[in-house]
């Protein structure tokens, strides 16, 4: 998506994908700074390991919990921040600073691509770690009406139930599966992208018949068992597609400072996922 907005923008750069082991993160940033590299996206397991990382943390990244997006870039004699891929003229040394797009893009996709309002809603939010962390705070602060948390190790929901009752207290959260109904089954967790995963979901605590729709954050595979469970209820379901598009493309506008052409972007992911004909 990013190749095929850079090329509509007419920008001559290129967008790569690297793996890195998390023992090795430190060392790739400070590649990527010493290459020329205008910015980095970071997923799972980085988004939390980065926040050490940086030179600096936007107001996103403290806010969240998690760094999903580098911004490399230097201050001019006044120190106003530039980043590298606006402008190119400046001395001095390359800063890495730390952004995080994902949680504005999981509230506009759960709107979008499930049609339910997450204000107000009731949330069953599977996984703690980096994305779960990023969208337990960012619902929060939309004003969900209640949340509840799962994760494998339950100290770290735990933990996390106690920050969002500190930050947000006039958010209803528990660790644990609810007894009632939801609106939202959100999946943060990285069940469903290798062949052969079980469902995040333990079926014998929670019926997806209790919920209206279902979020899986994964995109590839296009569909996981959480989500072909969720199809069997009767559920509204939706794979990360929209979030990855609106994380994406805030994260081109970070780097370039241009307005980036998300249709586009969400043409060549969509021929990426579900093929030639793009079709969902």
């Amino acid at each position: 998506m990013h190749n095929a907005a850079l090329a509509a923008l007419g920008l001559n750069w290129c967008y790569l994908g690297c793996e890195v082991n998390p023992d090795r993160l430190r060392e790739a940033i400070e590649g990527a700074r010493h290459l020329g590299f205008v910015g980095l996206n970071l997923t799972v397991p980085h988004k939390q390991l980065a926040m050490a990382l940086m030179d600096e943390l936007d107001e996103s990244a403290r806010e969240w919990g998690a760094v999903n997006t580098v911004v490399f870039g230097r201050r001019d004699d006044s120190g106003e921040w530039h980043p590298v891929g606006q402008r190119s003229d400046l001395d001095g040394p390359v800063l890495a600073r730390g952004h995080n797009t994902d949680a504005d893009a999981i509230i506009r996709a759960i709107n979008e691509d499930l049609g339910i309002e997450p204000r107000s809603a009731r949330v069953l939010l599977l996984g703690a770690g980096g994305a779960g962390r990023a969208a337990a705070l960012r619902l929060a602060a939309e004003g969900v009406g209640c949340l509840y948390l799962v994760n494998r190790t339950q100290v770290r929901a735990e933990e996390l139930a106690a920050e969002i009752g500190d930050r947000y207290p006039a958010v209803e959260v528990h660790v644990g599966y609810p007894e009632g109904d939801v609106e939202i089954v959100l999946n943060a967790t990285s069940l469903g992208l290798k062949s052969g995963d079980a469902s995040p979901l333990d079926s014998s605590r929670f019926s997806l018949g209790q919920a209206d729709g279902v979020y899986d954050m994964i995109y590839r595979p296009a569909s996981t068992p959480l989500l072909d469970q969720a199809r069997a209820a009767g559920c509204r379901t939706a794979n990360g597609l929209g979030m990855l598009l609106y994380q994406g493309a805030a994260a081109l506008e970070l780097w370039s400072g241009r307005q980036v052409p998300v249709e586009i972007m969400r043409a060549a992911l969509h021929r990426e996922i579900y093929g030639a004909g793009g079709a969902r």
